[in-house]
């Protein structure tokens, strides 16, 4: 095996080469983060990873709603009941010690998960929680999370990816032409394991390293740690005991190259050839002149090995430099290459915008326990109310009248209920003025703004809404929804034309954001008007009264605390329109001549954020 031409590398040699650097220490790299379109290649890939692996290494599987109690240790609930005294039972996390955890779904991990595995990561132990009984065990691991988002908006936790050495992105095409057998061999690894500890790099190569992070804008200092790790790890794979320029242009490549954010800046021209060095100056009358240079030490011999950890000259340095730069090049985030404009990296913390999670109620995610009644309407989890009552059996007297049935006695203070969160979703209300002249472009624009709101609701969880008010009255055509099929159906039948009964389209909206506000969404009201309105509330003509009422009811809103937005659709901005919008407290955007794209950025930066 041989870590040269790291810029040639295919995308398969490069995942197996990862591979074999996780494989020789998992622990000390973290692990991978893997995404691809196709779980067969990633399948292959843990394939190739279990056949280098030390046979004893243990690979699991983590599932996403795991408790803290089976995830880091607790109570051994059948064996403490069988032997009336607590036992403590091992975590899965400490049955993983020495290999590998894989997690399926990352991007959909919780909070508490990902700070449960990132403080292992760097502790390397597994500390019991809650009322579990045992000391802390060893849990030197990798985790392979398995990033399986469909959009930009759902990202693996920043926290969590910023531990891991290697990001994949295995191409299915290539894994399906690639031959099976592997770019590194068991035995090859297993050398290479032996001999890592052995392994050294020059403070020269590790500062080469730092510069080339800080030029393509990675962050973070543990990712050059990560790439010190890699390089060390190629030269043992090479059966040699100390980096050379390939084995850092391989590093940069594994762990440099996919966290790049920006293109690094060109450097300076170099001076002109024909420019004469300036004459050394003559020293003045009465000092000593500076003592001669040193003699230059004599060179190695033509046929000595060459040393890797001896110093670089400037030539040597700049060599190192567009060496890790090309490899690096090969490797770069879509989109993001030496010659493209800089952009900022995904950002990864909490996996796209999707309101707030929700605890509280009787469905979702369940994150832990508490203790209640379950008769005040909780769900009782029954064994971890078991566990609760265990380790005191002992202490616990029988019953009058027990005749040795009842195995375990369970008291109102055992009792734990299940905490159970769900995302919040977002409501998006559109509420659209359908009546004058101009109406048909509104309704153009309306219905072009929700049906890319639809296309993002699936991923987000947002729901969109229709107010259409004309003549007499305002009118729900779309209640809340994601089913685009219904909705693009209501859109084609939206109305135009009439008075504008404004006081009625915003009690419509109210109502509908109660109704939301039931569910657990957040909501967002957004006002497509030029606020001229004319019929009251009661469906009579006249201005004034129908002012009056409009901002009466827009009052009214605003107390029920909903997020709003009001898009002024004339010509020029009014002071009508820009009352309203104060007695809503409501973001004013004068847009006479927007267009769909507009109107979403303008609702979609209006929208609540996921831990906003």
């Amino acid at each position: 095996m041989t870590a040269s031409a790291a810029s040639e590398m295919t995308g398969v040699i490069r995942a197996q080469l990862a591979a074999a650097l996780l494989s020789m220490d998992p622990a000390g790299f973290g692990g991978a983060l893997v995404r691809t379109s196709r779980y067969d290649a990633v399948e292959r890939w843990l394939a190739d990873l279990r056949a280098m692996l030390p046979p004893e290494a243990p690979i699991t599987r983590l599932p996403l709603g795991i408790p803290d109690d089976r995830l880091l240790g607790g109570l051994d609930l059948a064996m403490t009941l069988a032997q009336g005294r607590p036992v403590a039972e091992r975590g899965l996390l400490a049955r993983t010690d020495g290999g590998v955890l894989i997690l399926p779904c990352a991007e959909r991990a919780s909070g508490a998960l990902i700070s449960r595995l990132t403080e292992v990561l760097d502790t390397r132990i597994a500390v019991p929680r809650g009322h579990a009984v045992g000391a802390p065990q060893p849990a030197r691991l990798g985790v392979i999370a398995l990033d399986e988002g469909d959009g930009e908006d759902e990202h693996v936790a920043a926290s969590l990816g910023d531990r891991l050495a290697f990001h994949l992105l295995l191409e299915p095409g290539e894994f399906a032409a690639a031959p099976n057998e592997l770019f590194v061999d068991a035995a090859t690894v297993a050398r290479a394991r032996a001999a890592y500890a052995q392994v050294e790099i020059s403070d020269q190569r590790v500062t080469s390293l730092v510069a080339l992070a800080a030029a393509f804008g990675v962050p973070s200092l543990r990712a050059v740690a990560l790439a010190v790790r890699a390089a060390r790890g190629c030269a043992a794979l090479d059966d040699r005991r100390s980096v050379n320029d390939d084995d850092c242009a391989a590093a940069a490549a594994l762990v440099l190259g996919p966290r790049a954010t920006q293109r690094p800046l060109a450097p300076p021209p170099p001076p002109p050839e024909d420019e004469e060095p300036a004459a050394p100056e003559e020293p003045n009358e009465g000092e000593e002149p500076d003592p001669p240079d040193p003699p230059e030490p004599p060179s190695p011999p033509d046929d000595a090995p060459p040393d890797d950890n001896e110093s670089l000259s400037e030539e040597q340095m700049r060599e190192l430099e567009e060496l890790m730069i090309r490899a690096v090049q090969a490797t770069l985030p879509v989109g993001l290459t030496i010659d493209a404009p800089m952009r900022t990296a995904r950002a990864g913390a909490t996996g796209g915008r999707s309101g707030n999670d929700r605890s509280g109620g009787l469905r979702g995610r369940q994150v832990g326990t508490r203790r209640g009644d379950p008769r005040a309407g909780g769900r009782l989890d029954l064994l971890e109310t078991l566990r609760a009552a265990a380790p005191w059996q002992k202490l616990r007297p029988a019953p009058a009248g027990d005749t040795g049935r009842v195995r375990v006695r369970v008291r109102s203070d055992d009792f734990r209920l299940r905490r159970l969160v769900e995302p919040a979703g977002t409501t998006a209300i559109f509420v659209v003025d359908a009546s004058g002249s101009a109406a048909i472009n509104r309704m153009a624009e309306a219905k072009g703004a929700v049906e890319l709101l639809l296309a993002e609701a699936y991923s987000r969880r947002d729901e969109v809404g229709l107010v259409a008010f004309r003549g007499t009255q305002a009118e729900v055509l779309l209640p809340p929804t994601r089913a685009i099929a219904a909705a693009k159906r209501a859109l084609v039948a939206l109305p135009g034309g009439g008075g504008t009964p404004l006081a009625s389209a915003i009690d419509r909206a109210r109502d509908l954001v109660t109704q939301a506000r039931r569910t657990g969404n957040d909501t967002v009201v957004v006002f497509l008007t030029d606020a001229r309105a004319n019929i009251a509330r009661d469906g009579t003509p006249g201005r004034p009264q129908a002012e009056s009422d409009a901002l009466a009811s827009a009052q009214a809103l605003r107390a029920i605390g909903a997020t709003t937005l009001l898009i002024d659709t004339s010509p020029r901005p009014t002071e009508i329109a820009k009352r309203l919008a104060a007695a809503l407290g409501a973001r004013y955007v004068a847009l006479p001549r927007t267009d769909a794209q507009g109107i979403h950025r303008a609702v979609s930066a209006a929208m609540p954020t996921a831990g906003a």
